[in-house]
């Protein structure tokens, strides 16, 4: 197989458990599963109510920065196997010609 395929799956199936990944903590999050210890300092800091709004936004941030790392990864895995499709094509199409004497 050729090395440039073979990245390109990698980078793709990486994209893809990562996407996973955090759709699986999205939902233990909303469910309340997995929960983002705060500091008695921030509670303070801020107040009681400000408190779960800024947990909220930290999760938020979190599972978005994960999500767009997995989207992009799975772009370029996507992208790096249709190139490598393209480019070994047109040298079938060649081989062929030179077995028919063209």
């Amino acid at each position: 197989m050729n090395e440039v395929r073979l990245s390109g799956l990698a980078v793709l199936f990486i994209g893809v458990a990562l996407l996973i990944f955090t759709f699986i903590c999205a939902y233990q999050f909303l469910m309340g599963v997995l929960e983002i210890a705060a500091s008695e300092d921030l509670m303070k800091l801020f107040g009681e109510a400000l408190s779960p709004l800024i947990s909220y936004a930290v999760r938020t941030l979190y599972l978005g920065i994960m999500g767009w790392i997995g989207s992009i990864l799975t772009r370029r895995g996507v992208q790096i196997l249709t190139a490598t499709e393209k480019a070994e094509k047109p040298s079938e199409k060649n081989r062929a010609m030179e077995e028919q004497g063209v």
